[in-house]
């Protein structure tokens, strides 16, 4: 099964296809990738989205004059794919942090793993600890995945996230057990609010309204 922001791999026949499939001025930069065997990224897939096909992304660094972001999607084969992992852990991003950064995330890091808690990265952080590219820029967040499995983890992590926040530019989501995924922040407001019994969740396939107190029976059920 995969998941929103897991990391694939893809073989040189898989490389092939993508090359052979995308845009032509793209290839260069799939070529370049392929060279250095960096990852592509699963995302949301697209309406209308070949059912045996997984959706992929490869994000560009910004352009140097003006920022833009380039985001080049593909689809893949499952028998493409070399091999997969979930999103990088918080100890395999030191290489990219900004100096400023770093007393507070590594405090934070070392309070997740006192907690046993499951803090993953995606997004620019992630991109230039992965490929040693400048992704990051003054105006760059530090995108989590947050995993909890229990109300206790929920609670826990929920309490870090926002203490952080006041000196870490934390953006990201919480993952449920059930893969949908929620804004942090939205999460957080929507729990100090009782009439706020909905929140916007994300899955492979679809982006909707769901009750928190769905999303909350799926902790119940594992702890």
């Amino acid at each position: 099964m995969f998941y929103r922001h897991n990391r694939i791999w893809l073989s040189s026949k898989g490389w092939q296809h993508a090359c052979a499939a995308v845009d032509a001025v793209h290839l260069s930069d799939l070529q370049h990738w392929a060279e250095n065997d960096w990852p592509l990224v699963v995302r949301r897939s697209d309406v209308g989205h070949e059912v045996e096909t997984i959706a992929v992304g490869l994000a560009l660094p910004p352009a140097a004059h003006g920022g833009k972001k380039i985001r080049i999607p593909l689809s893949v084969h499952p028998a493409d794919i070399a091999r997969h992992e979930a999103p990088l852990l918080f100890a395999n991003a030191a290489s990219a942090l900004p100096v400023v950064w770093l007393p507070a995330f590594t405090a934070l890091s070392h309070e997740l793993i006192t907690a046993q808690l499951e803090f993953r990265l995606y997004g620019s952080l992630a991109l230039q600890a992965m490929t040693g590219l400048p992704y990051l820029t003054a105006t760059s967040d530090i995108d989590v995945l947050f995993y909890p499995s229990t109300h206790a983890q929920l609670q826990q992590g929920l309490h870090l996230l926002t203490k952080y926040a006041q000196s870490l530019p934390l953006d990201g989501e919480i993952v449920f057990p059930s893969g949908h995924a929620v804004a942090w922040k939205e999460w957080a407001a929507a729990v100090k609010s009782p009439d706020k019994v909905k929140v916007m969740v994300k899955s492979m396939r679809t982006v909707s309204l769901l009750d928190v107190s769905a999303l909350l029976s799926g902790l119940e059920e594992l702890s």
